[in-house]
């Protein structure tokens, strides 16, 4: 007999085997979800079991949980560490950088101490320049009277800051700029003022006779010789020991032919016994310019140059002022 299929059964077929492969799936679902423990086999390689372990699902969800956090806080940690790590190594490269620098700062404090001591010996080799001229006209004009440091003052070996010791080296510099400017301004008053000194010889020549006590060459009989006899040819001439103005430049009764020139400061020079002058009274004269010729005119014996000094009208020995 010949079979006969119907529609309806050729289309629930295909439906019926969807619904069981559908619950297959749901019913291993449900089976996990039901099982009370898990078991963990250890086999080996050719499937023989050799260890086996029941756990309960309460202590597996556990485990899991457990592995999943101890993960999380490992990473954690290990980025935390490997972060740390970088700082390490940033810190020690600041660290040997601070150290350099502090020795730098130490040495720079150890060097402007130098200087400041360098510059203390200045103040007192000043003091030492300073002092022939007086305290009077010394830069700021003050004493020596200092007093003592306050009982609680730090110990002089404690150490300063760089700003302290900068702070200090300033004042001592400055300090000594304006001690040395007062000295140079002073200097230049006393280079005038030696400019202004007869240090040089009129002429050059042996001294026939000295300043003082003598015996007259006339008499023969002790007399006072107020200037020196410098030997000279007739005709030598006879230079200005220092800028001058002439004051007299002519014939005298004791010196015959004379020039005085005044230096200034109560100070003037007599040049005695010329054959001749250069100068009119009233000219100014500098250092080196010839004023005259040596001679044998007035009181002479032959042919010489007297010179005297006078200081405040009052004869001094010349050779307190030659050193030229």
């Amino acid at each position: 007999m010949t079979s006969l299929e119907s529609p309806v059964d050729t289309v629930l077929e295909p439906m019926l085997e969807t619904r069981k492969s559908l619950a297959t799936p749901l019913r291993r679902s449900h089976a996990l979800r039901g099982r009370r423990q898990f078991s963990l086999l250890i086999v080996r390689g050719d499937g023989v079991r050799v260890l086996g372990f029941n756990f309960p699902r309460p202590a597996a969800l556990g485990a899991l949980v457990a592995v999943l956090v101890g993960v999380s806080v490992f990473g954690v940690l290990l980025g935390d560490w490997v972060q740390l790590r970088a700082l390490t190594r940033e810190a020690r490269t600041y660290q040997r950088q601070i150290a350099e620098q502090r020795a730098l700062i130490d040495s720079f404090n150890e060097r402007v101490a130098q200087l400041r001591q360098e510059v203390a010996g200045w103040s007192e080799l000043q003091a030492r320049i300073w002092d022939p001229f007086g305290p009077e006209i010394a830069p700021g004009g003050r004493d020596r009277g200092i007093g003592g440091g306050s009982l609680g003052s730090p110990s002089v070996t404690a150490k300063i800051a760089t700003g302290d010791e900068l702070e200090r080296l300033a004042e001592a510099v400055l300090a000594q700029g304006e001690s040395l400017r007062a000295l140079e301004r002073l200097m230049a008053r006393a280079g005038k003022a030696l400019a202004s000194l007869p240090s040089r010889w009129p002429v050059r020549g042996a001294v026939n006779s000295e300043f003082g006590r003598r015996l007259s060459p006339w008499t023969g009989a002790g007399e006072f010789h107020g200037g020196l006899d410098i030997r000279a040819e007739k005709g030598t001439p006879v230079h200005a020991p220092a800028r001058a103005t002439v004051v007299v430049a002519g014939a005298q009764p004791e010196y015959g032919i004379t020039v005085i020139l005044d230096h200034g400061n109560d100070l003037r020079t007599v040049y005695g016994h010329l054959s001749r002058v250069k100068v009119k009274p009233g000219d100014t004269v500098e250092r080196g310019d010839v004023i005259g010729l040596t001679g044998n005119t007035g009181r002479s014996s032959g042919p010489h140059l007297h010179y005297e000094i006078l200081a405040k009208g009052r004869a001094v020995n010349p050779r307190v002022y030659l050193w030229d």
